[in-house]
């Protein structure tokens, strides 16, 4: 278990890292992961209701898929966050089929919920959420032929998401993007520059093998802060 405490958007985050444990099944590695963190939250007086964004790594597609139905299965009602996931075999430093990051925050005062916006109809990652004036979008990909025919529907419909949650992408604070390795980081880097005018604080990029589905070629993350921009972070 990796743990990293951060200080960014004025508010207190914990970012947890582990692969899961050899030799179970997939799905009991899952859960056995999920029992790790919320034992890791508890004694920092946080809960999986604080969760904000989950990222999951298969090793293979099929581990991804039984991975995250597992996923889908502990992180409900107040639990429901923002997620991702992939298949990234050169993610792994073990034998583990499954590595999963989580994103939890302590917000400014405790009384405060997350609201979640679901797709219509309801699908296994949340469209957004909204949690003590920020923003976590789910990773958004599409399946068109051409990564410009994909980056154009997914930032159509991540401005639609922003204007939704009503930030911008001028209250942008982190962009992530996870191109699958056969495709070109600067033709991305272009694409993305000439839809996007504003400047993003912080922009992440990491290659992958695979998603949800065949031919997707990129994912984006995005998360915004509602009111004024903060260029601070790590």
């Amino acid at each position: 278990m990796k743990k990293k405490i951060i200080q960014w958007l004025g508010r207190e985050f914990v970012d947890l890292t582990c692969e899961g444990e050899i030799g179970a099944t997939v799905a009991e590695e899952t859960a056995d992961l999920f029992r790790r963190f919320d034992k890791e939250l508890r004694e920092m007086g946080l809960f999986l209701d604080h969760t904000v964004r989950t990222r999951l790594w298969g090793r293979d597609r099929e581990s991804r898929e039984q991975a995250a139905d597992v996923r889908f299965r502990i992180l409900s009602g107040q639990s429901r966050s923002a997620s991702s996931s992939y298949v990234a075999p050169d993610h792994f430093e073990s034998e583990a089929r499954i590595a999963i990051d989580l994103l939890a925050m302590r917000p400014s005062h405790p009384s405060l919920e997350k609201v979640v916006k679901e797709y219509d109809p309801p699908k296994i990652p949340i469209r957004y959420l909204t949690y003590d004036s920020i923003v976590f979008l789910s990773g958004v990909t599409a399946v068109k032929p051409t990564l410009s025919d994909q980056m154009a529907d997914n930032i159509s419909r991540i401005s639609n998401y922003l204007t939704e949650a009503r930030v911008s992408w001028e209250e942008v604070v982190k962009v992530c993007f996870y191109l699958h390795r056969s495709q070109n980081l600067e033709e991305l880097g272009e694409l993305f520059r000439e839809r996007v005018k504003v400047e993003i604080p912080w922009i992440e990029y990491t290659l992958v093998d695979g998603y949800s589905a065949e031919g997707k070629w990129v994912e984006i993350e995005v998360t915004a802060t509602m009111g004024a921009r903060t260029m601070h972070g790590t």
